[in-house]
C-alpha cells in the first residue's frame, strides 16, 4: 500500500488550510495521509537538514512513497527523493509553490543590516502563521540552507507543480526553470498567489488526475 505525506510550509501547521484540505478529501477516498508537524515543538531550531530528517524517519522501509509538500515543504520533498536510501521508494512528488531559489528571494526582503543583525544576535523574530505570534528564527536555518544546491535536484521522479501566477513569496519563474530543465516535470499555473486558497477545487482535481487516485 502507498504511503502519502503532506509536508506543511514554513512557519506554518498541519492545521493549515491545504493540509486540512486534503486530509478530507484522502479520508472520503479511505486513504491515509500523514501530516507531521515539521516544527517539532521547536520552530527556533528549524532547518532544512531537521526537515529532511524528521521526515525521512517517518517513511516506512521499502513501501511505496508519495510526496506531497507546499512551500518549504515542496523543497523539502524535493530534497528527500534525492536521499541514497529513499531511492526507488519515492513514487511522485506533488509540489504546491514549492520554495525554490528560496534564500534567493527571501534574503533581499530582509535587507542586508536586517540580515547582518541576525547573524550577529543569533536570532531573528519571525511570524508563525500558525501560532500568529513572532518566534525567533536562529540563523543556522540560514546557513544551513546555503548548504543545498538546487542544480543537484536530478531523480527522475515523476512531479507535479501546481504555482500561483502571481505568487509574492516564491516567483513563478523559479518553479518554470525548474521544470524547463527536467522533462520530468509538470507544471501547471494557476490564476491565484502563494496560498492558493481560491483554487482548491482545481488543486485537489489536478492532484487526484496526477496520482491515479
Amino acid at each position: 500500500m502507498t504511503q502519502y505525506l503532506y509536508l506543511h510550509g514554513f512557519a506554518s501547521s498541519p492545521q493549515s488550510m491545504k493540509a486540512q484540505l486534503l486530509l478530507r478529501h484522502f479520508q472520503t477516498l479511505g486513504l491515509p495521509l500523514a501530516v507531521p508537524d515539521l516544527n517539532q515543538g521547536d520552530f527556533a531550531h528549524l532547518t532544512l537538514s531537521r526537515q529532511i530528517q524528521q521526515v525521512k524517519d517517518l517513511i516506512l522501509p521499502a513501501q511505496p512513497t508519495v510526496l506531497i509538500g507546499s512551500s518549504f515543504g515542496g523543497l523539502t520533498a524535493a530534497w528527500l527523493a534525492e536521499q541514497p536510501e529513499l531511492q526507488g521508494q519515492i513514487e511522485r512528488l506533488v509540489l504546491m509553490a514549492p520554495a525554490f531559489r528560496f534564500l534567493e528571494q527571501w534574503l533581499p526582503r530582509l535587507g542586508e543590516d536586517q540580515r547582518q543583525r541576525w547573524q550577529s544576535e543569533g536570532t531573528l523574530p519571525v511570524y508563525h502563521y500558525s501560532q500568529q505570534c513572532q518566534l525567533p528564527l536562529h540563523y543556522r536555518f540560514i546557513t544551513d540552507a546555503q548548504t543545498y544546491d538546487e542544480q543537484q535536484l536530478h531523480q527522475p521522479i515523476p512531479t507535479l507543480i501546481l504555482h500561483g501566477q502571481q505568487d509574492e513569496v516564491i516567483s513563478i519563474q523559479a518553479s518554470r526553470d525548474y521544470a524547463a530543465q527536467r522533462p520530468w516535470v509538470k507544471l501547471i499555473e494557476l490564476e491565484s498567489d502563494h496560498a492558493l486558497g481560491n483554487v482548491q477545487t482545481e488543486i485537489w482535481q489536478a492532484i487526484r488526475q496526477f496520482l491515479e487516485l
